[in-house]
């Protein structure tokens, strides 16, 4: 893994979302198939993503672990001095959620996700999100790559 370690400011230049749509924290390590990051967003009182009722359920985890592939993307491609490619996530698999909502949690998320397929369409990731090492969602995602001259996914 890449002892490197990004903050906020620099995970956040590398994704689409900014301000308090930028969920992640920190990227703890990475390489060129893997990605963890840290977030504390999840206890944000004015956190984007809250409920009506004020809670954050734990469906919500996929966008964190979006986005952690989506900085994990922009990370390769300025390690190759390219230009991040632009995405949407298309497809979910095999999304298992073992907590109700996470709003409560008083420690961290740990967000991993690790790179299974990369192709001129898109990408293909795993992920495992925990909270004080107990799991809270696992899964896998696609994300096409965006037509940048049509704005649809490739095909």
């Amino acid at each position: 893994m890449n002892s490197v370690a990004l903050d906020k400011t620099a995970l956040c230049a590398l994704i689409p979302h900014d301000g308090d749509m930028c969920l992640l924290d920190a990227v703890v390590d990475w390489d060129e198939e893997n990605i963890r990051c840290r977030s504390a967003s999840h206890r944000l009182a004015d956190h984007p993503l809250r409920r009506e009722d004020g809670t954050l359920g734990a469906s919500h985890l996929l966008e964190y672990a979006a986005q952690a592939a989506a900085v994990h993307g922009g990370l390769l491609a300025a390690a190759e001095n390219a230009v991040p490619t632009p995405g949407y996530l298309v497809a979910t698999r095999r999304l298992q959620l073992h907590a109700e909502r996470i709003d409560t949690l008083p420690g961290d998320l740990d967000v991993a996700a690790h790179r299974l397929f990369a192709g001129p369409g898109g990408w293909v990731y795993e992920f495992e999100i925990a909270h004080a090492d107990a799991p809270l969602a696992d899964g896998q995602f696609t994300i096409a790559h965006l037509d940048v001259d049509h704005g649809k996914p490739q095909a």
